[in-house]
């Protein structure tokens, strides 16, 4: 199960495992199967869509960050 976080006005889901976050769950739920299955490594598919949480102004590409977890 995916953490749901709140980030100032808006909702980012985030891999328990990894800990990239996103501003889908689908993409969240994605990422963290991909790493129970996969240990160590990382499906690129899914990151581009990941966003980093500090961003308040970020575009809807997504930019890349992995959490400290």
């Amino acid at each position: 199960m995916v953490t749901e976080v709140k980030n100032g006005k808006q909702i980012l889901y985030r891999c328990d495992v990894c800990g990239m976050f996103y501003r889908e769950r689908e993409w969240a739920e994605k990422c963290q199967a991909w790493c129970e299955t996969h240990e160590g490594t990382c499906n690129v598919e899914y990151i581009q869509h990941a966003v980093d949480p500090s961003d308040q102004n970020q575009s809807q590409g997504g930019a890349l960050i992995r959490s400290a977890v």
